[in-house]
């Protein structure tokens, strides 16, 4: 599958960017499901649904420190008229003994420990005295308070979290609580990020005329990373015919996708698509194409082995390589870890900048969020051109400009791609 070198015949062959997020997503599901040590399932999505092996509470216990009491021993209590009780037991939490209050007396108490039989209310100590022979009782809740009743949280075999759920610390505790010591998860997915070019060395090296540093492969790693996968990866692969066939068949075994960057566009030296029929069954699990946006116009896409493993061909400049991995690159990975929402963050902001654009390709251009008083307002960050790294690192969203649009005033609203985690945390608009 060739790209023309007609620019009509290739401007009528692009593909919208929903189309290019299908085609990337064709066949593909989540990872297996396998049962994981609870420490070990933190940012992995559950596989099944789970429930208590347990209840919650598993026994009728106190919520405060205080005293258990029955109603109609302290019905007296009255402003000005304690009513004295002796105290005939003290139940610390982890007490295991089945006490008994017996009428007419108190039972001191602390948080968490069993309510003994017959217990109406538990009255907090600062309601009282605070006695430990005696106790002279000052005020009285209403029945029930301060006991929690035995499963009232949760009641054993009841479904306490639904697959599809991120295990965060919340629901390790609740996990833990339950009972359970490995929970059914998504394993994380497996990447390999390669970057092709003869002209690419690692940070680091001292540079030959016509070298540059190799920014793309640590970018799209820790991107990858970020989303929860596990990355292999490999030094950058020259513009050689079969080099890049050689580093996937290296690295095939286990993946669940292959990530790489440049070679996909019409150039000379591009040797992307090449490589790639050597690995497919069929010329038609190989599809170089054009995507109506900008950056990242050409794309790659490629389903390699006996198990079509997808291989993402991503452009080779970085900031085109940074908004294809946002926009492609990361719904597959969501998909295969278990996610039920695939894309990105999207909100609404209005700009402080008039931003201009040609028609035809939808544009994503760099922006930073920043909260206003009624809202998200969106500043653009550094020039658009696709090479520009510079201003990267100060954006973290991407402001959409649709393909009818070719200027969008200051203070127009406008959808924006949230890119970087925790973008919008602790930031009110």
């Amino acid at each position: 599958m060739g790209i023309e070198a007609d620019p009509a015949l290739r401007a009528a062959r692009m593909r919208s960017v929903e189309e290019h997020v299908a085609a990337v997503l064709t066949g593909a599901g989540p990872t297996p499901v396998e049962r994981v040590p609870l420490t070990d399932a933190l940012g992995l999505v559950l596989g099944q649904d789970v429930a208590s092996l347990v209840d919650l509470p598993g026994f009728d216990n106190s919520a405060m420190d205080g005293y258990a009491v029955r109603l109609a021993d302290v019905a007296a209590v009255a402003p000005g008229e304690p009513v004295v009780l002796p105290v005939s037991d003290d139940v610390p939490a982890g007490d295991g003994r089945s006490v008994v209050l017996a009428p007419g007396t108190a039972v001191r108490i602390m948080t968490g420990a069993t309510v003994p039989e017959g217990t109406d209310v538990v009255v907090p100590f600062e309601d009282t005295d605070r006695g430990t022979t005696t106790v002279a009782i000052l005020a009285v809740p209403r029945a029930g308070r301060h006991v929690r009743l035995r499963g009232e949280d949760v009641t054993t075999g009841a479904t306490v979290l639904t697959a599809g759920t991120v295990v965060g610390p919340a629901q390790v505790g609740l996990l833990a609580a339950c009972g359970h010591t490995h929970v059914p998860v998504h394993r994380a997915p497996r990447v390999v990020v390669l970057s092709t070019g003869s002209e690419l060395v690692p940070a680091g090296r001292p540079l030959a005329p016509g070298q540059i540093h190799d920014s793309n492969r640590p970018m799209l790693v820790a991107a990858a990373r970020a989303l929860g996968a596990l990355v292999t990866t490999a030094p950058a692969i020259p513009d050689v015919p079969g080099a890049l066939a050689a580093a996937v068949r290296e690295h095939l075994e286990g993946a669940d996708v292959v990530i790489t960057s440049a070679g996909v566009s019409a150039g000379v030296y591009d040797v992307v698509r090449e490589d790639l029929v050597t690995l497919v069954d069929a010329p038609a699990d190989v599809q170089l194409v054009h995507v109506a946006m900008q950056p990242g116009k050409p794309q790659g896409l490629a389903w390699v082995g006996e198990r079509r493993v997808p291989v993402l061909g991503l452009p080779g400049n970085p900031v085109s390589a940074y908004v294809s991995f946002h926009l492609f690159a990361r719904p597959l990975l969501r998909l295969l870890a278990g996610h039920v929402t695939l894309s990105a963050p999207v909100v609404g902001a209005r700009l402080t900048q008039a931003v201009s654009h040609k028609s035809g390709r939808r544009a994503y251009l760099r922006v930073r969020l920043t909260a206003g008083a009624e809202g998200w307002l969106a500043t653009p960050v550094g020039a658009n051109s696709s090479h520009l790294l510079g201003a990267l690192a100060h954006a973290d969203a991407l402001l959409v400009v649709p393909e009818d649009v070719t200027h969008l005033e200051a203070g127009s609203s406008a959808r924006v791609v949230v890119t970087e985690p925790g973008a919008l945390e602790g930031r009110v608009p």
